[in-house]
């Protein structure tokens, strides 16, 4: 049996990445229609989360859009990151989770997601171990990057419409800062 005590959570949010090399940290999120790419390198134990809210495209990011909500961008940071951590491409492996149609009037953006993150693991070269996508639920996460090892709980209704709320709240806008300073 595998118990949880001494494990370290470290919850990556939407717009985030994180890249561990540490056997006692668990990876934690909460999705939606978002999506989670998890990937590792088995050999040498480090491995990281995403989490993309659009799956994007190089034009997105050149109009000026808010690169973290994208998936290509975050993709590239994720396997850059792991890179840099030491990871061998040819030896990445991949999760994917999340992609639900959290709300039926709207388009099925969760399954865009989904097929977009498929696509890109597949373009580069990056084999799918294990996914769960798509559904009407939401999922929390939790992903020990040194191991592989993927657990999740499905959302009730009120959870995920909670979650669906925090995914459609527009991007921040940076205020002015007030200054007292007068200038002549």
């Amino acid at each position: 049996m595998i118990t949880d005590a001494g494990t370290r959570r470290v919850h990556v949010i939407q717009g985030e990445y994180k890249v561990i090399n540490d056997p006692n940290v668990v990876l934690t999120t909460i999705l939606g229609s978002c999506v989670a790419a998890c990937m590792r390198d088995p050999v040498i134990g480090v491995g990281g989360m995403n989490h993309f809210l659009l799956p994007g495209s190089a034009e997105a990011l050149a109009s000026g859009g808010d690169a973290t909500r994208y998936g290509v961008h975050l993709m590239e940071l994720l396997i850059n990151g792991l890179l840099k951590q030491g990871a061998r491409r040819d030896r990445l492996e991949a999760k994917i989770f999340g992609g639900a149609r959290t709300i039926a009037r709207f388009s099925n953006v969760g399954e865009q997601n989904a097929l977009f993150a498929r696509q890109f693991l597949m373009d580069e070269g990056i084999k799918v171990v294990g996914e769960s996508t798509g559904g009407e639920h939401g999922r929390k996460l939790e992903y020990w990057p040194s191991s592989g090892r993927a657990r999740q709980y499905a959302l009730t209704g009120v959870e995920t419409q909670k979650t669906v709320a925090l995914e459609q709240r527009p991007a921040p806008v940076a205020k002015p800062v007030e200054s007292s300073i007068e200038f002549f």
